[in-house]
């Protein structure tokens, strides 16, 4: 029985090769340099799709793949109703809430604005404050959200808080942590049980030996 495991592209998917060969996946093929967008273990009958990060939880949820290692961050933002099976630790970040620093000591209700690549998260991260904001989705450099005007605050993944610093902004607010996660399709958990289920084991076993 075939099972397919969708890989967010870049160095999270290096990562997470890297985790799977110590499970027994070969994944000689999806690391040679290629435009191709599909590889196989074929020893192993496991395929390997490569797609953007945001994509990941789609193509999980849609049984496309039954299984996706992707950044906690993106899970959150589509919220959708995966099995997160593991904590991989690796590719570990923060999400905050950021700006300059005289915003730093305001009432949560001075914040009417936020630029994020994170809308959802942002929604729901103000609504539990009991707070309405406008969520302005921008797709790279939101630091330019406060430096610009277009809002008084960001809500973003850091890992150092250099690029923040750079910018002249401070973290105001943790959210949390964030870091890789093995999400798993609910229906594969149970129709591929006999291949998925030892499969799982075998990374929550590496995990709790690094």
């Amino acid at each position: 029985m075939q099972i397919t495991i969708a890989l967010a592209k870049g160095r999270l998917a290096q990562k997470a090769m890297d985790m799977l060969e110590k499970c027994g996946i070969d994944c000689e093929e999806p690391r040679q340099y290629s435009r191709r967008l599909v590889f196989y273990d074929k020893k192993n009958n496991t395929r390997f799709i490569m797609v953007k990060p945001t994509d990941v939880p789609t193509y999980v949820d849609h049984g496309v793949a039954d299984i996706g290692i992707v950044g906690k961050d993106t899970l959150l933002e589509a919220n959708l109703p995966l099995y997160e099976m593991a904590d991989l630790k690796f590719s570990k970040c923060r999400l905050v809430i950021a700006g300059y620093p005289e915003k730093r000591n305001l009432l949560t209700s001075s914040v009417k604005r936020v630029a994020t690549k994170y809308p959802e998260i942002a929604k729901r991260f103000y609504a539990q404050k009991g707070e309405s904001v406008e969520c302005i989705k921008l797709h790279g450099s939101v630091e330019l959200g406060p430096m610009l005007g277009l809002s008084d605050v960001i809500l973003d993944i850091v890992e150092s808080g250099r690029t923040l610093a750079e910018n002249g902004l401070v973290i105001i607010e943790e959210i949390c942590e964030v870091s890789a996660r093995l999400a798993v399709n609910r229906a594969s958990l149970k129709i591929k049980s006999a291949v998925l289920k030892p499969l799982i084991e075998r990374i929550q076993k590496t995990v709790e030996e690094r």
